[in-house]
């Protein structure tokens, strides 16, 4: 249940404090008071687009927040690693440049995460909803929710999804003739091209590797007979070879009056033959370097058709291998067509069949949940003065398609007697929305939300059928919280705790403000919806009599 909100620098309000109470909630207020403003407010807390038109002229940024009581645990809590508990605190900041800021007690979550949390704690409805019964389009949505029949949508769901597929299969394989015999030529052509090329995983990195190091051969050549003349030596000078040869002969000579140099002599020993080992493979190394002209040619030549093969295949020699693997099914697909085809066919039919099992089973839980539908909705109607309404919910069967193998429309008739025809041509405006408080009330029954808002959804209602609204909207309220923003006195009279929203200006400005009402400020309220400007006697005192509390 909402118990309070904050709002800081939303439109014509700098900053307000609304408690709400359990129960029957109104707002009540002149035409631009700032009614719209509070519910805005609250679609912001929900998490529903909140525009940077609704930040106050002057100000950086708006605030609001709001806190919950008696939330229950809901699986949201744990999929987005927020703390569980039952006091609930949502803030929400909206900057100029687009940014927001939301918090759920104090931990931050983006606008959609909010968003998924708002659906469980408040529904609004507006005239809007009310318009939309015209659209035959959301007809079986609302039977679905109604019927709660969200496992078995889901299941049809990947049913429908397994058909969808081998369709789409089918229609791969089902060319027609001559753009098979054109897509088979250019398979077979990229497949040779590809094949003749022998390419490895790699070779393209690789080769370019050893293209780098013989470009920069002659460094290296040069680099390296440097090193071998200084192990081995030249015409000009001695080697370090020589030298180690040298003094290993001398030490060799010392071994025969001092056994104490065997060590150092046979260090010296083992690493004359490391040196020479050395030696011989840099010598190697420089003399292979020789023909580095001729495989740089080599190199360049095969780089140069894996580039243009790039051009066409993919970025790398792993892609077009991978192109020509795909190339070589797809052309086995065409070669092999019918045979494929006819295994397709034979699977998108035991696809279709088993989606239509299922569609059968859809359909019977919407029939039985249909006629339910039909009963309470009339019921409700005729607690809100449409005794004679009779309100019909019509299939049609549909090829089997992602909602299953149904078509559904409301139709209605407002007078006994009279056929029944789709709503758009039969419903008035005041009992469009009563349809749809009825809708709203028997939905309402199916879920576990603990508040909705009803914003004037009492439009083109008046006299004895306001009334009725009034007590029905009291009725809803008995089991959860209800806030309703309403023009009309019979409604106003029957709520349980009722909020003024006024305006004003000071240097200029226009402010916002909300204050709750005690029964004297009730009355006058009353008196103000019941009369407008002139308040009498007389309508001080029927709204008196109209005040239930």
């Amino acid at each position: 249940m909402l118990t309070l909100l904050h709002i800081e620098n939303i439109a014509v309000v700098e900053s307000a404090d609304i408690s709400f109470d359990r129960g029957f909630n109104v707002l009540t207020g002149e035409t631009g008071a700032g009614k719209s403003i509070i519910i805005d407010a609250i679609s912001a807390i929900l998490g529903e687009r909140a525009y940077r038109e609704l930040i106050r002229t002057g100000t950086e940024k708006a605030f609001v927040s709001a806190v919950f009581d008696g939330v229950p645990e809901l699986p949201w809590f744990e999929t987005y690693g927020v703390p569980f508990e039952e006091e609930l605190l949502i803030q929400r900041e909206i900057f100029l440049d687009g940014k927001n800021l939301c918090r759920v007690n104090g931990r931050g979550v983006t606008v959609s995460q909010l968003k998924a949390l708002g659906r469980s704690l408040i529904t609004i409805h507006g005239q809007h909803d009310s318009q939309q019964l015209f659209d035959e389009q959301t007809h079986l949505g609302l039977l679905d929710a109604f019927a709660a029949d969200g496992e078995q949508l889901s299941v049809y769901a990947a049913a429908w999804e397994r058909v969808r597929a081998c369709r789409d299969e089918l229609e791969r394989l089902s060319m027609d003739e001559s753009e098979k015999a054109r897509r088979q030529e250019m398979l077979q052509f990229q497949i040779k091209e590809l094949e003749r090329a022998r390419l490895q995983p790699g070779e393209d990195e690789a080769l370019e590797q050893r293209q780098k190091l013989l470009m920069n051969g002659e460094k290296l050549s040069a680099a390296l007979s440097e090193a071998v003349t200084a192990l081995f030596g030249d015409e000009d000078s001695r080697g370090s070879a020589e030298l180690l040869d040298e003094a290993l002969g001398a030490l060799g000579g010392a071994l025969r009056y001092d056994e104490a140099l065997r060590g150092p002599h046979d260090r010296l020993r083992e690493l004359s033959f490391a040196l020479a080992d050395a030696g011989e493979e840099l010598r190697d190394y420089r003399d292979r370097l020789g023909d580095s002209e001729a495989e740089l040619d080599e190199i360049g030549a095969r780089l140069d058709l894996i580039h243009r093969l790039k051009r066409k295949y993919g970025a790398s020699c792993a892609e077009m291998l991978d192109y020509l693997a795909r190339a070589r099914t797809e052309l086995d697909d065409i070669i092999f067509a019918d045979e494929k085809i006819r295994q397709a066919k034979k699977a998108l039919e035991a696809a279709e069949n088993a989606a239509l099992v299922l569609a059968r089973e859809l359909h019977a839980l919407r029939a039985e949940a249909a006629a339910e539908l039909e009963r309470r909705v009339c019921r409700e109607l005729a607690e809100l003065n449409m005794p004679g309404v009779r309100f019909v919910c019509q299939f049609q069967e549909t090829p089997l398609g992602p909602e299953g193998i149904d078509g559904l429309r409301f139709l209605m008739s407002a007078n006994a007697g009279e056929a029944v025809k789709p709503l758009a041509r039969v419903a008035s405006g005041g009992e469009l929305a009563r349809i749809m408080l009825a809708m709203k009330n028997v939905m309402a029954a199916q879920d576990q939300i603990a508040t909705m808002i009803f914003d004037e959804v009492d439009a083109g209602v008046s006299g004895r059928a306001a009334q009725k609204v009034a007590e029905k909207l009291r009725s809803v309220a008995r089991g959860r919280q209800v806030l309703c923003v309403t023009h009309l006195p019979q409604i106003a009279a029957l709520a349980e705790h009722h909020l003024l929203i006024s305006k004003s200006q000071r240097q200029g400005r226009t402010y916002t403000q909300v204050d709750a009402l005690d029964r004297g400020g009730r009355i006058e309220e009353l008196a103000r919806l019941i009369g407008g400007a002139q308040i009498t006697e007389t309508t001080l005192k029927s709204a008196e009599e109209m005040l239930v509390l």
